[in-house]
């Protein structure tokens, strides 16, 4: 009987460990169970969280991504998208696993350039350019026909880029803001319509259309354009260009997919002002003095010296190669 007695108590005894075992285990939440609440990865909690921190009220229109892996361990990345007509901004940012954590910053390799993503977004074929090829510093420059700040920068690079002969290569992209600037847009097909006739004689018009910006309107711009192109002035592009090319390219917007290819290469760079330059990938915003830029010239020179992770010859470049074509 004693014996039976305590098999019995043995197995009571087990049942109820057994069972307070189960409740504690049912009131511990899963490690990676998101907590109920708030989330970071409600697209709806996430758009008025960041309307709230930015003050981002309608008629600005946001969308939220959806979450991807991101370079943070431990955290998803998610991009933010705000538009209001022709302005846009993206926000980019690493949510903890549990929704309740949002982080904004910059991630940097150790083993890359610091500026790698932005090197990687920046394509220069096709574009208009000054200086050395092969040179250690490559400067890519965003900007705007109608931008006043534009103009006084395009000024400070024409004047100053011959102090670094063979050690600079100087892009020109066109980035029209059209929602503030009203012939910006044709201004760049124009453009690009004499740099198809002619590379040297763009940087006639560069400079004309430049020095003449107070002048012209979205009405005039087409005829200041041909009688540029038929003068016989120092910027004047009569001795490189066929007018009637000129005019039909203009007419037809022959070059416009042209101009949006690099509009979306400065959107997916997160341009939102003009100018915007790069140097070696490091972005540079507004009209700088000189001396600002060839501090960081004369940095990324010595610093290329060692590194080749920058410029033309940083053996950054993973297109296939096409043997015997330009």
């Amino acid at each position: 009987m004693r014996t039976a007695l305590l098999l019995l108590c043995t197995a009571t005894l087990c049942a109820v460990t057994l069972l307070a075992q189960s409740k504690i285990a049912r009131s511990k939440p899963a490690a990676n169970r998101p907590i109920a609440g708030p989330s970071a990865f409600d697209k709806s909690q996430m758009e008025a969280y960041v309307r709230h921190l930015f003050v981002w009220p309608p008629p600005i229109e946001i969308t939220v991504d959806d979450p991807k892996p991101s370079p943070l361990t431990g955290f998803k990345e998610v991009t933010v998208h705000a538009t209001q007509g022709e302005a846009h901004q993206d926000e980019t940012f690493y949510v903890s696993a549990n929704g309740r954590q949002i982080l904004q910053a910059s991630i940097y390799n150790i083993t890359e350039n610091p500026f790698h993503d932005n090197l990687s977004k920046i394509n220069v074929e096709g574009r208009p350019s000054l200086g050395t090829p092969g040179a250690p510093v490559v400067i890519v420059e965003f900007s705007d026909f109608q931008c006043h700040f534009c103009k006084e920068e395009a000024k400070v690079y024409r004047e100053n880029l011959k102090d670094f002969p063979k050690e600079v290569h100087f892009y020109f992209a066109d980035f029209p803001l059209e929602n503030v600037h009203p012939w910006a847009r044709a201004a760049a097909i124009a453009g690009r319509c004499v740099y198809r006739q002619n590379a040297d004689a763009f940087w006639k018009f560069h400079d004309w259309i430049f020095d003449n910006q107070e002048q012209i309107t979205p009405e005039n711009l087409r005829q200041k354009v041909i009688d540029w192109g038929t003068g016989t002035g120092p910027d004047a592009g009569l001795a490189a260009l066929d007018i009637t090319q000129l005019t039909s390219c203009m007419d037809t917007k022959a070059t416009d997919a042209e101009v949006e290819t690099t509009v979306k290469m400065g959107k997916a760079l997160g341009i939102g002002s003009t100018p915007t330059s790069y140097i070696n990938g490091r972005p540079m915003v507004g009209a700088n003095p000189w001396p600002d830029l060839k501090r960081v010239i004369n940095f990324e020179v010595g610093y290329q010296e060692t590194a080749h992770n920058a410029g033309e010859n940083c053996g950054c470049d993973v297109r296939i190669p096409k043997f015997g074509v330009r």
